[in-house]
């Protein structure tokens, strides 16, 4: 059996950074609080927790402790947190994605010269929520080819169309083509991450090339979810999986040739384990 392990697998640029301001406040020896799981991977949760780190969900969890540290995921928050957070006079450690950070400065200052925001992406998931955050959540989230279609913008004013990092680029491709055949005055913003690019492309490259592809990642991750979606469109015998013991390798025993990509949560020992295990057992 080939076995191809997409080199794009496994840990983004921003998630990797995020990862490692937890470990090392960890060792400074003081409180040390997540805003949120800092990745979807519940064995990297658990593994910090085990160093004293507390998830917790909202600033009001906070104890009234002004020597603990908080830190802001990649996924990033909106404004009125971040002035939550300094209120209580704790002490912040962001690792908001530098370029999740860069789209929040991108729609603060386009809301401010009355620029119409459209953020191309999923409302629920916690990065979009902090995007419409620094814009006052005057903005219009569009995820589906149906809401670009049913979307209805106010003609006299400008168009700033930004994307979640994570999100599909062919989906956002054809979400402004359709956005942009309305006669609005139009500004694109290509804002999904370059390495997310990159990984959905080879993805969907090894997938096609594939007879299996297994996809690994958080069952919570927006961009491995986009993956798997992208994989099982090329090659059916697609299977998402969260570690090693969620593989059933009796489903690959058919096959000649199996791919394997991972999302940007995904640590890199797990990728190793299933890649290992595949070849081993072959």
């Amino acid at each position: 059996m080939k076995v191809t392990v997409a080199k794009s697998a496994g840990f983004c640029f921003g998630v990797k950074r995020a990862v490692e301001m937890v470990y090392e406040e960890a060792e400074k020896g003081h409180t040390v609080y997540t805003l949120g799981p800092i990745i979807h991977n519940e064995q990297v949760v658990e593994d910090l927790e085990k160093k004293g780190v507390q998830v917790i969900h909202s600033v009001e969890e906070l104890a009234e402790d002004t020597q603990a540290t908080v830190i802001i995921r990649s996924h990033g928050v909106t404004r009125q947190v971040y002035q939550a957070l300094e209120q209580k006079k704790v002490h912040i450690v962001d690792a908001t994605c530098p370029f999740v950070k860069k789209i929040h400065q991108i729609v603060q200052e386009k809301q401010e010269q009355n620029y119409q925001i459209v953020v191309v992406g999923n409302a629920s998931h916690p990065e979009v929520e902090g995007i419409c955050g620094w814009c006052d959540n005057e903005c219009t989230v569009v995820e589906t080819i149906e809401e670009a279609k049913n979307c209805t913008l106010d003609t006299e004013r400008k168009v700033c169309v930004v994307a979640q990092t994570t999100f599909n680029y062919k989906k956002f491709q054809d979400i402004v083509d359709i956005l942009s055949k309305k006669s609005y005055d139009i500004l694109v913003m290509n804002t999904i991450c370059n390495a997310t690019e990159v990984r959905q492309t080879e993805a969907g490259t090894i997938a096609r090339q594939s007879d299996a592809m297994i996809v690994i990642g958080g069952k919570h991750s927006s961009n491995t979810q986009k993956l798997f979606e992208i994989c099982k469109s090329e090659c059916q015998n697609t299977h998402f999986i969260q570690t090693l013991d969620d593989l059933d390798l009796k489903l690959f025993e058919s096959f000649r040739s199996v791919g394997i990509t991972a999302g940007a949560s995904t640590p890199n020992n797990i990728i190793k384990e299933v890649q290992s295990y595949v070849r081993h057992e072959q």
